[in-house]
């Protein structure tokens, strides 16, 4: 079976410990295939991700292809209190705010 519309995110790597290719998919982390080619790893992971799609007959949550999930620009994070005053300072020494600081860092 293959999922109509795939829009999973699919990544093939080497893995020296088992010598083997290995597919991965971000929307589903606890899955993975092995394989002696970079394409037979990236068809064996599509293979098992449709096959774990078909879950919904039996009401489980499938996720969301990242592709296509909505993203507002905000998330929060917490840092430990003496880094939050740094950023501050550096931040007012630069003439700028904190969260503008905060998303060039995150840039680089």
């Amino acid at each position: 079976m293959v999922i109509e519309k795939d829009r999973y995110t699919y990544r093939v790597t080497w893995s020296e410990e088992d010598e083997e290719y290995v597919g991965l998919c971000a929307e589903f982390p606890s899955l993975s295939w092995l394989a002696e080619s970079p394409e037979e790893a990236l068809h064996g992971i599509r293979q098992v991700v449709a096959d774990v799609a078909d879950m919904t007959a039996s009401d489980e949550q499938i996720p969301e292809p990242i592709a296509v999930r909505k993203y507002s620009g905000k998330f929060m994070v917490r840092v430990p209190p003496e880094l939050h005053r740094r950023l501050a300072l550096e931040a007012a020494e630069s003439g700028i705010s904190l969260n503008r600081l905060a998303s060039a860092k995150l840039e680089q």
